[in-house]
């Protein structure tokens, strides 16, 4: 969409950065949520990016607002973007941005933006109804493990 279209669009709306974390437990399962934001299907912890808020920070708040489990080792997984996916409950544009992460425990409280939850095996994730995107996610997981970069925990200018 051009610059001018973009402009056009209601309230000049833009897309939105978005975090997403596939956390990985001691017992090496991943854990899937389940609501309504993504019509019932299973997806993984994660929302908005707010102003001034690094990425790293954002994956960390979404999962522990979400899910009560604080998480490390936070490491690159892929890009994606939703550009007003059917999957979701309403028009939206975001640029997904995907991580793994580890969590030490496997004791899940969630707030009211998931109505269940479940840890699973990467191979029996891909049997349940996911969105299209955390297919992806727990696709590349299955085949790279952890191998993406580290996130920095803070990223300063140079210099300063």
């Amino acid at each position: 969409m051009s610059a001018a279209a973009a402009a056009e669009a209601p309230g000049g709306r833009r897309p939105l950065a978005t975090v997403g974390v596939l956390v990985v437990g001691p017992s090496g399962r991943v854990l899937l949520v389940r609501t309504h934001k993504w019509r019932g299907r299973w997806g993984v912890p994660g929302g908005k990016v707010e102003y001034g808020e690094r990425m790293a920070e954002a994956a960390r708040r979404e999962v522990l607002e979400e899910t009560g489990l604080e998480i490390a080792d936070l490491h690159w997984a892929p890009v994606q973007e939703a550009v007003e996916s059917p999957e979701f409950h309403r028009p939206a544009h975001f640029v997904l941005l995907n991580y793994v992460a580890r969590s030490d425990g496997e004791r899940v409280r969630l707030n009211a933006e998931a109505d269940a939850h479940a840890w699973v095996e990467p191979e029996e994730a891909l049997e349940m109804d996911l969105n299209s995107f955390t297919r992806v996610l727990v696709e590349y997981y299955r085949r790279h493990g952890f191998s993406g970069p580290e996130l920095a925990t803070s990223q300063e200018a140079p210099g300063g």
